[in-house]
Parts: C-alpha cells; sequence; structure tokens
C-alpha cells in the first residue's frame, strides 16, 4: 500500500530541501545554487533567491563566485531559461537537461519549427552546423546574442542551396530587421549551452554576453564533460534525484515540464531511478526518492518570513495547489510579469513588485489579508535587505493591503 502525505508535510519537506526554512552559512553559495538551479529572470533575480538561502548574501560575494572564483556558472538550462548553478554540476545542468532527438528539441525551444521546416532542413542538422563553428567566430570574444546571431547566420549561409539560402536571409517571425537563419541561431543558442559549449558572462550594462566555456573557466577545473552514454545517464539520474528532493512527491509529467520536454519524453529520466523512488498517494500518483520519505513526515513549518523573487525555484513547481490556494493563482503566477512572492511562516501570503529609479528602490507588498505588525516589521526588514543587495540608497515599502 503506498504511503500518504499532508500538504503541510510537503510544504515543510519542499522548504526546508530549498534551504528556505533555514538560511545557509554565509560561504554556502554553491549549495544554495546546486538543490535546482537558481534562474535568473528577470536579470539579477537569482542574487535575490540566493539572499533568500543564504545569511549574509551580498553583490560583492556573489560577483567573487562569478566572477573571480568561478564558483558559480550561468547558462541557459531547465526549460531554456538562464539560471546559475555550481560549476562543479556543470553535467547535472547541462548534459542531464539536454534533449536528444529531433521531436524533444523542437519542443524544447517551441517557436522553431515553422522556420526550421520552411528550411527543409532539420533542426538537429543546423545545430550540428553551428556547434562546429561558433568557436571560430566567438573565440577571444564575448557577444551579445544579437552579435553572434547575426555572425554566425552569414557563416551559415554559404553552405546552404540557393533556395534554402533566400529562405534564410529572409525577414524572420522573431524580430524586426532580424532574418529568419539569424531567429533559429538564437534558438540553436540555447541548445549549444547544453552541449558544454557556451555560457554567459558577466552582464555588461543591459547585455549578457555569451563566452566560450572553455574560455571561461579551466577545462581542468571542471568535471569531465565528455558526452558518452553512460555519462548522460548519470547527469539524467542526478538531476531527477535533485528534482525529487525539491519538488518530491511528484510525477513524470511535472518533472518534464519542468525541463521543457513533453511528458512522454521523460521515461529515459524516470527509468534511470525506478529503484530508488516510492509511490505517494495524493489523490493521484506520485513519487518521490524513498529515502527521503521519514524527512518527509518529520519535517516541520518554518517561522520566519523571507521575500521569493520572480521565478523562484521554489515556485517553478508545477502542482500550484500544493503550496497556494487556488484563488490566489492568477496573483502569483501571471502570464507576463510574474510578482515576487512572500513567504510568512512557510506560507505564500502575498505578493511583491519593487521598481528602481536611480538610486531609490520602491517597493510594493500587497498581502492576502491582514497580517500582524510583527510581520510587516520583518518584511521591512527583508524589503530593506533587498534594497541594499540592489545598491539602493533608500528604500520606499508601501503596503498595498491589510
Amino acid at each position: 500500500m503506498a504511503d500518504s502525505a499532508t500538504n503541510d508535510e510537503i510544504i515543510a519537506f519542499r522548504l526546508r530541501a530549498h534551504h528556505l526554512d533555514e538560511r545557509l552559512s554565509r560561504n554556502s553559495l554553491t549549495e544554495a545554487a546546486g538543490a535546482c538551479g537558481i534562474q535568473n529572470s528577470p536579470p539579477g533575480s537569482a542574487l535575490t533567491a540566493l539572499h533568500a538561502r543564504v545569511e549574509d548574501m551580498s553583490a560583492t560575494a556573489f560577483a567573487s563566485a562569478v566572477e573571480e572564483e568561478k564558483s558559480l556558472l550561468q547558462s541557459w538550462c531547465m526549460r531554456g531559461a538562464p539560471h546559475f548553478f555550481p560549476a562543479a554540476d556543470l553535467p547535472v545542468f547541462t548534459t542531464g537537461v539536454e534533449p536528444t532527438n529531433e521531436k524533444a528539441m523542437r519542443h524544447f525551444v517551441l517557436g522553431v519549427e515553422q522556420s526550421v521546416d520552411s528550411l527543409g532542413i532539420p533542426l538537429s542538422q543546423i545545430l550540428d552546423r553551428v556547434e562546429q563553428e561558433v568557436a571560430g567566430v566567438l573565440r577571444g570574444r564575448r557577444m551579445t546574442i544579437t552579435e553572434l546571431g547575426e555572425e554566425l547566420a552569414d557563416v551559415l549561409a554559404d553552405s546552404l542551396t540557393t533556395k534554402q539560402r533566400s529562405t534564410w536571409e529572409s525577414q524572420g517571425p522573431y524580430a524586426k530587421g532580424q532574418s529568419l537563419g539569424a531567429g533559429v541561431i538564437h534558438f540553436c543558442i540555447r541548445l549549444l549551452t547544453l552541449r558544454q559549449i557556451l555560457c554567459f558572462a558577466p552582464r555588461e550594462g543591459n547585455t549578457a554576453p555569451f563566452v566560450l566555456l572553455d574560455e571561461w573557466v579551466d577545462p581542468r577545473s571542471l568535471p569531465s564533460t565528455a558526452s558518452d552514454e553512460g555519462k548522460r545517464d548519470r547527469a539524467r539520474s542526478e538531476l531527477l534525484r535533485r528534482y525529487l528532493h525539491c519538488y518530491g512527491p511528484s510525477t513524470r509529467a511535472d518533472f518534464a515540464a519542468w525541463i521543457g520536454i513533453r511528458s512522454t519524453e521523460a521515461t529515459p529520466w524516470w527509468d534511470l531511478i525506478a529503484g530508488e523512488i516510492t509511490e505517494i498517494e495524493r489523490g493521484r500518483r506520485t513519487w518521490m526518492l524513498a529515502e527521503d520519505v521519514d524527512q518527509l513526515h518529520r519535517a516541520q513549518l518554518p517561522h520566519g518570513v523571507r521575500l521569493l523573487p520572480p521565478h523562484d525555484p521554489y515556485t517553478q513547481m508545477r502542482d500550484r495547489e500544493t503550496i497556494a490556494s487556488k484563488e490566489f493563482h492568477r496573483e502569483i503566477w501571471k502570464t507576463v510579469g510574474d510578482p515576487g512572492a512572500l513567504l510568512v511562516d512557510g506560507r505564500i501570503a502575498g505578493t511583491w513588485r519593487a521598481r528602481k529609479r536611480n538610486r531609490r528602490l520602491s517597493m510594493t507588498i500587497a498581502t492576502f489579508g491582514t497580517v500582524p505588525k510583527s510581520v510587516k516589521s520583518a518584511l521591512t526588514a527583508e524589503a530593506e535587505a533587498i534594497g541594499a543587495l540592489r545598491e539602493a540608497d533608500a528604500v520606499d515599502i508601501e503596503f498595498a493591503s491589510d
């Protein structure tokens, strides 16, 4: 007979796995980021997510980990979104995510299908060609995706037939003034990051330039990046373990959505650890790591507050009804422009938005109902800490609801 669990147990278990019950020590950035990656969209949100998990978080410590120690890497991974993760976990968050057949690739980079079909060339073939040429274009340089896309599109155009080249160089459907070929290259770059060819360098103003991974980090300091099947399976199995530890009990379909593939394509990951998981009854069949079941039943909801940024790893779970009442879903998860979420004693208790003008940060905090003055004081302290992270000289805080 399958075990069962209450929502409170699941929430408490997940908060602990996400390091949102108690902050880690200030030297634990890689532990916090390695749980399941830290999404960095909108840009800068990763720093706020790490602040929610690590004591005495500072922009200086974060920049040091990224630019000097290079213990944290930023690359596109789950759902084709930019994430920070430990350099030591490179295979997990690249090879472990990578879709390896034409159908899965097309789904991972939704939007490319019509353009690829109009060219009459498989996406996998275009991707292989881009991989062959990218080092020749990017070596020794830092380039934005627009610059890289345009130069690679020009290089690849020479290998196309007259008809294909005409389509390749025509106005594409993605951006004004961008050729169809350059647009397709943009999608390929997302997949090349999973092949450990590229990663992001630190932002320069409003741009996020790409660099070759082997120029940004000494390859000798990274785990082996050979792509044989055994290493791919180890990376996939470890990614799934981390997912189930952070989001379990869960399902294949929810795992697939978290990665960015179809539910029917999750089997190669799921089967790798079939002997390590156990069923949990929740009105539907769900699974978690067998070794986590005792911890699930022992977990206690934490006390205190956190301000989670938009797309925080904790709110990226697919069974949203587990962590928030359905009546608040449209306020927490919007189609465009997600707000941040308030955590109060382990519950999502509202949303927040911030806007910085010059050196002044304005923050609006909207609670789902009345909260005690002590909670408002704690939220105010968190807001001021985020203002310091964003190098604001002053923070204006407005509570939009009581």
